[in-house]
């Protein structure tokens, strides 16, 4: 008979680094979101805005690759901690350079490139170590866990950013993001687990190395599938904030409306994170993502037949349920097969393919926006999801996945 495995809460080690990375995402999301207005103060330009944005997402795009096959050569937890470092400083040289007023645009994108490439660097160690922390067995609520926190997170951090912003001073959410890093840091170095196996020294053979993750994706069937579909998703994901405004302003929303849209979002985001974990318990790997995909294609197609905007809230806010629930099935499914040794690279690999569809969604719902009218982008995406839900239906790697 199994031993009963203690709580999660018991878990010093996870709840460390759970903690740590609650804090700093919040911390983030609250910065984020007044750079774009600290830009347009400084030059009043969206185009300087978005640039500063871009650099920021970019290095995920450029050095995901090379960083997973680096990260499972290093020594992760040391990584996490020096990026924390990095990430501290960088973020705090912005409210040293506003005290001498000497704050300029090109040192914004400075550290947004900076701190950007110290997350790809961070996140895929991360992903990597989780599965050293958590027995195999609670990869599932540690995922949910984790999705719920990054998700309370993304609805708090906004807020708290724009009021500290206005309220306090232009510093102040800066100056919170890097303690908040360093805050981080102090909890990664009180963690006794090791975050990685024994490591094999030989040679740097980059390219090799990237090449042996990316070979061991895709001879596997079921991963190499969720690649792709988890890139059709976010193709969607990326598409649907612009969906939605544009179908909260035809409604009459105002902008303090459409902030409750996206609130409903969040709030079903977290809804979704806390009851993945025990679904993922409770059916089949197969059950979950092919009833996922079902009740998505159902849903989207609901947009543009809600006939207000607090309807319309309610669809997003079940839809946004959904995404967590996939992602907490999905990724411990991954994490719990993929060897300790191939961690970095191969979601690395993942992760490329599954973000790697998010610009060209954004850049598409603009584009049909435009040149055919809200009913019929929604319909078209809606075909899209529909699409993938056949796919995954008839996909038997999926249907016939093992339990862990």
């Amino acid at each position: 008979m199994a031993t009963a495995l203690p709580p999660l809460w018991r878990n010093r080690d996870y709840m460390l680094l759970w903690g740590g990375q609650l804090a700093s995402t919040l911390g983030t999301t609250a910065s984020q979101v007044v750079v774009p207005l600290l830009v347009l103060a400084i030059t009043n330009s969206p185009e300087a805005a978005g640039v500063a944005g871009a650099l920021r997402s970019l290095p995920y795009l450029v050095f995901s690759l090379p960083v997973g096959a680096l990260i499972d050569r290093w020594d992760r937890k040391k990584v996490m901690i020096r990026c924390d470092a990095g990430r501290a400083i960088a973020i705090a040289t912005i409210p040293v350079a506003m005290a001498f007023d000497v704050l300029t645009l090109w040192q914004i994108y400075v550290v947004s490139l900076v701190e950007g490439s110290l997350f790809v660097f961070f996140n895929i160690a991360e992903v990597a170590a989780l599965p050293r922390v958590v027995e195999r067995a609670q990869l599932p609520q540690a995922t949910a866990q984790n999705e719920a926190g990054f998700f309370t997170a993304n609805i708090a951090g906004p807020p708290i950013g724009t009021v500290l912003f206005q309220a306090v001073g232009h510093v102040a959410p800066f100056v919170a993001n890097a303690a908040t890093y360093l805050g981080s840091l102090v909890s990664l170095a009180l963690i006794r687990t090791p975050f990685h196996t024994e490591r094999q020294h030989k040679p740097l053979n980059l390219r090799a190395e990237v090449m042996e993750g990316l070979k061991w994706m895709w001879a596997n069937p079921l991963i190499r599938y969720m690649a792709i579909l988890t890139g059709g998703l976010n193709f969607i994901n990326a598409a649907t904030p612009l969906l939605v405004i544009v179908l909260a302003k035809r409604l009459g929303a105002d902008d303090a409306a459409i902030g409750s849209v996206f609130s409903a979002m969040g709030v079903g985001g977290v809804v979704g994170s806390l009851v993945g974990g025990k679904l993922a318990r409770r059916f089949t790997f197969g059950q979950v993502i092919i009833g996922v995909m079902w009740i998505e294609a159902i849903l989207f197609p609901l947009y543009v037949v809600a006939p207000s905007f607090p309807v319309l809230a309610l669809v997003a806010g079940a839809y946004y349920f959904l995404g967590p629930t996939y992602n907490v099935v999905q990724f411990s499914y991954r994490v719990a097969i993929i060897p300790d040794h191939l961690q970095g690279r191969v979601n690395s690999v993942f992760r490329l393919l599954a973000f790697g569809f998010m610009p060209a969604g954004a850049a598409v719902s603009g584009v049909l926006l435009e040149r055919l009218g809200a009913v019929p982008a929604v319909l078209l995406f809606a075909a899209w999801i529909v699409a993938f839900a056949i796919a995954t239906t008839f996909n038997r790697h999926v249907r016939e996945a093992a339990p862990l």
